[in-house]
């Protein structure tokens, strides 16, 4: 059973015909799609382009704060990459579901680059 309303679950079939949202896996605990925004997004919803940067910008911060990722700050395009802690369970088992999901979708995105 989903948890997007009729209207939600329009908008998500919108932004995947149109290429702006892609599933990237599924959720163990509910059976759920996993959905993350491609760079199409910006042109077709900007608005949420911009809310999900902003969110994204705040994840980033509350993940460096607590050591689990490394921000260059001083770089004209800031590199994010994570640490060693961002793979001890035991260090993963203190953050939130949100959290948790935000630094696997970083590490995700970071080994996609190196690909």
């Amino acid at each position: 059973m989903s948890s997007f309303n009729s209207d939600e679950e329009e908008i998500i079939d919108k932004l995947l015909l149109e290429n702006a949202l892609e599933v990237v896996g599924i959720d163990k605990s509910n059976g759920e799609f996993l959905y993350a925004f491609t760079p199409k997004i910006k042109e077709v919803m900007p608005e949420l382009y911009k809310d999900h940067l902003d969110f994204v910008n705040s994840e980033i911060m509350v993940l460096w704060e607590k050591g689990y990722l490394n921000v260059d700050f001083l770089a004209d395009d800031p590199e994010v990459t994570v640490t060693d802690k961002a793979f001890i369970q035991k260090e993963l088992d203190k953050l939130s579901k949100q959290e948790l999901w935000s630094l696997e979708e970083i590490k995700r995105l970071l080994k996609r680059r190196e690909v």
